[in-house]
């Protein structure tokens, strides 16, 4: 990943998660808590495809483990949010624009039940049976409903300053450069008459006539030779 999306992954992650903990844990709802941290990993994840989605939810998911009031298992969450974010960037547009807001909800509907489901499914693995006695289906249901009504105020944002963040301006530089060549080639090829890069055809021209006339004054030197 770039140094520009590492650090502003970073910094939103870090500000998502103190949030949820500080503030949405304590707010006490029914069901589940609601998810900042995977909404903030579904709009990175959406913008910088399936690998960045995957290496920021590790990271998101292992930061989450160690932090407290953690009560499981370190790594845990971790994969549940590298698989999230890995399958979350499979769908980034190719324009890195999102055309409706139907596609982003029906992602943040899928991964709020699929990370609790995968949640759920990793800790029975290890022996951690806290979502039998909760009520799975209560969870899933309050999962999707808090992070769906969430999801508007932060995923757009998310992904605008992900898309704003990722323009490199070396790259921009670069750009500029090579277009000015650009166009100061043709201004050359426009002044003297001649097509500068890629056009062999006038060039192996003016080739092939330097060669007659050379070969023209060979013969001729040869036949005023004494």
């Amino acid at each position: 990943m770039r140094l520009n999306r590492i650090l502003l992954s970073t910094v939103l992650v870090v500000l998502a998660l103190v949030i949820q903990v500080s503030v949405l844990a304590r707010l006490h709802l029914p069901g589940a808590v609601p998810d900042l941290l995977l909404l903030t990993v579904l709009g990175l994840a959406m913008v910088y495809g399936h690998i960045g989605g995957a290496l920021v939810g590790f990271g998101a998911g292992l930061l989450a483990d160690i932090a407290p009031p953690a009560d499981h298992a370190a790594g845990r969450y971790a994969l549940v949010l590298c698989v999230i974010g890995y399958f979350a960037g499979l769908i980034k547009p190719e324009t890195g624009q999102v055309r409706s807001a139907a596609g982003p909800m029906a992602v943040v509907v899928a991964a709020a039940i699929g990370s609790t489901l995968l949640y759920a499914g990793v800790g029975a693995l290890v022996g951690d049976t806290a979502a039998r006695h909760v009520g799975l289906p209560g969870l899933l249901v309050s999962a999707a409903v808090y992070d769906l009504l969430l999801a508007p105020f932060v995923v757009p944002g998310i992904m605008a300053l992900a898309r704003r963040a990722d323009n490199d301006p070396l790259a921009e530089t670069g750009s500029a450069a090579k277009q000015k060549t650009d166009i100061s080639s043709g201004w050359l090829s426009a002044g003297t008459g001649l097509r500068i890069g890629g056009q062999r055809g006038a060039l192996g021209g003016l080739k092939t006539k330097a060669r007659a006339r050379t070969t023209r004054v060979g013969r001729i030197k040869g036949v005023k030779r004494l």
